[in-house]
């Protein structure tokens, strides 16, 4: 595949870009260069060889999300500057 100033200024319109000749000129042959490297992995043999998911087998660190009670409702409430029996008196913000 050849990326032609036909692709580019297709790619740049859908992109919303406004490139000047230099531009799209440099554009052209940094996709060319891409797409040469791509077609280039394509000689790779891959028989034999799993997909892979992930680029590492690290699990995760962080614990289990486990519901769990730490604070009593009157305790979460004691310190609330005011209160409405079992809710926060909070400031309006909306009219």
């Amino acid at each position: 595949m050849i990326i032609d100033k036909e692709t580019i200024e297709k790619m740049a319109h859908l992109s919303r870009l406004e490139l000047d000749e230099s531009s799209e000129e440099k554009m052209r042959k940094s996709m060319n260069e891409i797409v040469d490297w791509v077609a280039k992995l394509e000689e790779v043999d891959t028989e034999g060889v799993e997909p892979l998911t992930h680029m590492t087998d690290e699990q995760s660190v962080f614990r289990n999300d486990e519901a769990a009670r730490t604070l009593s409702h009157e305790d979460g409430l004691k310190n609330a500057p005011k209160r409405d029996e079992d809710f926060f008196r909070v400031p309006k913000v909306l009219d």
